[in-house]
């Protein structure tokens, strides 16, 4: 799947509930699912800055797309970079530098999330960015 055919199922998805109540619910079911990271990986290098609970998040390249996981303290902030692996693992790495993050606002997560918590998911973003330049590098060399 694409990444813009995963967003557009996310939107989909969201639009199935009544108020934000049930939607945050539904982040923290994903969280639930968060395939855990490894232990080895869960480090402070791994950390993002700027994120008001701790995440970690690691990215490995395999076959041509990056594999990310990781992992919070807190179970809505699990839940958002829950969603956001679901929309990047799995790609190539230039699939994620070109995808844009309007989905986000569609389902409008960012208006309901408290002003640390909506930076801690711009930080989020950026560092899975920066993780995709870093093995796209790592491609093209």
């Amino acid at each position: 799947m694409t990444i813009k055919e995963i967003q557009e199922e996310i939107i989909d998805e969201f639009s199935m509930f009544d108020d934000w109540m049930e939607r945050y619910e539904y982040i923290i079911e994903l969280g639930k699912s968060l395939p855990i990271i490894d232990k080895e990986h869960k480090l402070d290098e791994n950390l993002i800055k700027g994120c008001q609970s701790k995440v970690w998040l690691f990215s490995e390249l395999e076959n041509d797309t990056i594999r990310f996981s990781a992992d919070s303290d807190a179970i809505l902030t699990k839940g958002i970079v829950a969603l956001l692996l679901r929309v990047f693992s799995n790609q190539k790495p230039q699939d994620i530098l070109d995808a844009n993050t309007d989905f986000i606002d569609e389902i409008g997560l960012k208006e309901h999330l408290s002003p640390t918590r909506a930076n801690g998911l711009v930080s989020m973003i950026k560092q899975i960015k920066m993780y995709a330049i870093v093995q796209q590098t790592k491609l093209l060399n």
